[in-house]
């Protein structure tokens, strides 16, 4: 699809959006929508007006005396003159090999989206992807005399352009899926512990004993009475000798246990949850060009289905089926994965929209749910409840 300016165009805010198709009747279908989105019908022009691609071996060029007749007359009358020469050797030579050109005149870039918007529903032609594959054939320029390919030869050249599109590279690039795989062990850790210091210290003690000193004290005293038988008997040479006893206080020490202190271990057994995310490489392979996606085993009629879906479903409330089209891959995908193999959609709905939001914050999970289930009921061919 592809927004041109016009410069035959009396208003300088014209321009014509131009789109190619290889099916006859998604061109016509799309000028009947172009209609009913309220485009005038004298402003909506598609080349060939009718089914006759294949059908003859003439040139592309209806007379032979006017230079710019023909098909190229016509996009001379679009595009203005030799300055945009490019632009009518492109569509001209799509028409030459088989494709349908339509063109709608719009004032304004409002009316060129809306246009190109509805002029997208219909399977429009990549026609940059289409013109690259020409060049590589040799291609450079529109030749008005050379004839229009027959049936045989669109069929031909549109089988080798979908095997250039599809077919994988010479070299084979391999993209790792990474997935981590969480693994609890166990390893110590020292939190604390204790330090048992031991110190001897001297403590005041005092304690009260009676002791008991001896002390021998000599009296005279004066007597006047006669000897008596003993007193003469104890008369004779004699000593004696008495002794003082004193006593003094012995101090000593006996050691004794008055208490223990224990320093062990208590083990004990603590169980622990561990709740942490591990990541998986996921691969969404897209195809680029002709609004047609693949992912995992997707196909060209997955891609017709989707739209179909999309076109009831959403169709009405306006927007465009690209808006929806990574919902449905991502319903394709999620049917495929592991995780989600037997799964009933109302268990796993809340994860799908967690995910979903997170990856794309501005599309609505509301919006878009049905297609991302639609999506994954093409992929397991069951209707889940």
């Amino acid at each position: 699809m592809a927004v041109t300016q016009d410069h035959t165009g009396s208003n300088a805010f014209d321009n014509t959006v131009v789109g190619v198709y290889d099916d006859f009747s998604e061109a016509e279908a799309a000028v009947q929508a172009l209609v009913d989105a309220g485009f005038r019908r004298a402003n909506v022009q598609l080349n060939p007006e009718k089914d006759d691609a294949g059908t003859t071996s003439q040139g592309t060029t209806s007379s032979t005396s006017d230079a710019h007749g023909g098909i190229m007359g016509f996009f001379y009358s679009l595009f203005g003159g030799a300055d945009s020469s490019a632009h009518h050797d492109v569509y001209a030579e799509s028409v030459r090999r088989g494709s349908y050109v339509l063109t709608v005149t719009v004032q304004g870039e409002a009316e060129a989206d809306r246009a190109a918007e509805v002029m997208s529903r219909f399977n429009a032609v990549d026609i940059d992807e289409r013109v690259g594959h020409w060049k590589q054939q040799g291609w450079n320029r529109h030749d008005e005399t050379a004839p229009r390919y027959t049936r045989e030869d669109i069929e031909r050249e549109r089988t080798a352009h979908a095997q250039l599109r599809f077919a994988g590279p010479s070299e084979a690039t391999r993209i790792p899926i990474i997935e981590e795989e969480l693994k609890v062990g166990k390893r110590q850790v020292q939190r604390g512990g204790i330090r048992v210091i031991r110190r001897v210290r001297e403590i005041p003690v005092h304690e009260t004993v009676q002791l008991r000193d001896e002390e021998i004290t000599v009296e005279r005293h004066a007597v006047d009475q006669p000897a008596t038988a003993a007193d003469l008997a104890e008369a004779r040479d004699r000593t004696i000798e008495i002794t003082e006893t004193d006593e003094e206080a012995v101090v000593s020490k006996t050691a004794r246990v008055v208490e223990e202190v224990v320093i062990g271990k208590e083990v004990t057994q603590r169980t622990e949850d561990i709740n942490d995310t591990v990541r998986r490489t996921e691969v969404e392979v897209e195809q680029l060009g002709a609004g047609t996606s693949r992912t995992g085993s997707g196909t060209a009629a997955d891609d017709d289905e989707f739209r179909r879906h999309w076109q009831s479903t959403y169709g009405s409330s306006g927007g465009r089926y690209e808006d929806y089209d990574a919902a449905y891959r991502y319903g394709t995908t999620m049917a495929g994965n592991e995780r989600y193999r037997n799964y009933q959609w109302h268990d796993v709905e809340p994860q799908l929209r967690s995910d979903w939001e997170s990856n794309h914050p501005g599309s609505a999970w509301d919006k878009v749910k049905d297609a991302v289930r639609y999506g994954a009921e093409r992929v397991t061919g069951n209707r889940r409840r």
